[in-house]
């Protein structure tokens, strides 16, 4: 029977840091226009469809889409603070800096910036931040840019780009087959890095060196494992093939216990105890080691290491204000560590002779 009297708990935390051809834009009355050379100016939801519109053809993605993190880029209260908190800052000069991956058609209005800041200020925005428009329309990612940068088709067209080559014949839109969408490329612009601003954390690289992991080498990309292939229909009525879910998971959800293993390797020197935590994940390293007393008056004590997304976090007002406007209070899950992983041993203590 195994005599516990001590317990040394280990957190390591995974910081969580929320963020936070170009075509010249004009307004006419209450709507936004992209202007192109030599062509009529085309509205915003022209340019860029409104996600209500792919549902009525596309029920089962929107409804997966509808569930995901991106649904809510702009709609948020942490979105909202973060943003006013970024803006007051001197870095707030950029103003379109959150919405370069928040709301990335912003790079096709430049100059319309206010437009989008006042939507996410509303606190119901009637635009979509990352929905299907803004992932579909994307034709090329320029990687020579950092952070790469999407390059969209121009304002109206009606070709849609994703990775199937047995689309269906619709009059909604043309489709077209485009090896982007099996690629990580696509999805650098915005998970590569997340840049610093408002005193809200320090700037994250996310990924590491990723192109360089056993994962991409073994031909693994993002969508393997943040859109895993399934049996469905892409478009109501549709025969039933592969496609990809449109949860994308990751922070939440099941997929987030498979990220990441732990190792502990525990070593007593007399008065001292040592804990070293390895973490192996697609982009392995080693956490730091620990050290503290070892217990005393104990024949064993545990060691339990937690890997755990952290809560949000930042100076008090910004977290006031994400409590005061969230409909759940301090019980947004914004709030709350998730566990990755947790592993516990039992440590004997050796009595030194």
């Amino acid at each position: 029977m195994r005599r516990t009297m001590h317990k040394a708990g280990l957190s390591i935390v995974l910081a969580g840091i929320v963020l936070l051809g170009s075509a010249a834009s004009q307004w006419v009355g209450d709507r936004l226009f992209a202007q192109q050379d030599g062509k009529a100016p085309i509205t915003m939801d022209k340019a860029f469809p409104n996600s209500n519109k792919c549902k009525r053809c596309h029920e089962r993605v929107f409804e997966e889409w509808e569930t995901s993190p991106l649904s809510r880029s702009i709609h948020s209260p942490a979105f909202r603070a973060a943003l006013d908190a970024f803006l007051e800052s001197p870095a707030g000069k950029d103003k379109a800096l959150c919405f370069r991956c928040h709301a990335p058609h912003v790079r096709e209005f430049p100059d319309k910036v206010q437009f989008f800041i006042d939507q996410a200020k509303s606190g119901d925005p009637q635009m979509d931040g990352v929905a299907c428009s803004q992932c579909h329309l994307i034709k090329h990612v320029d990687r020579t840019k950092q952070p790469p940068e999407p390059k969209y088709e121009p304002a109206g067209s009606k070709t849609l780009y994703g990775p199937y080559k047995d689309f269906a014949q619709n009059l909604a839109h043309q489709s077209m087959e485009l090896g982007l969408f099996h690629k990580s490329d696509l999805c650098l612009n915005c998970h590569q890095a997340v840049p610093s601003g408002g005193n809200l954390g320090k700037t994250n690289d996310l990924l590491g060196n990723w192109d360089q992991s056993k994962a991409i080498k073994a031909g693994k990309e993002c969508q393997s494992c943040h859109m895993p292939e399934q049996t469905g229909e892409s478009a109501n009525g549709e025969k039933k093939r592969t496609v990809a879910n449109h949860t994308f998971p990751g922070r939440i959800g099941k997929l987030r216990q498979e990220a990441a293993k732990l190792d502990i390797e525990t070593k007593i020197e007399g008065d001292k105890t040592t804990v070293t935590v390895k973490v192996q994940s697609l982009v392995p390293h080693n956490l730091p080691t620990f050290t503290f007393p070892t217990p005393k008056d104990t024949r064993t004590f545990d060691v339990e290491a937690t890997l755990s997304y952290a809560p949000i976090s930042g100076p008090p007002p910004f977290l006031q204000r994400i409590e005061a406007e969230s409909s759940k209070g301090s019980s947004d899950p914004v709030f709350q560590p998730i566990d990755i992983v947790k592993k516990i041993e039992n440590i004997p203590i050796v009595k030194q002779p």
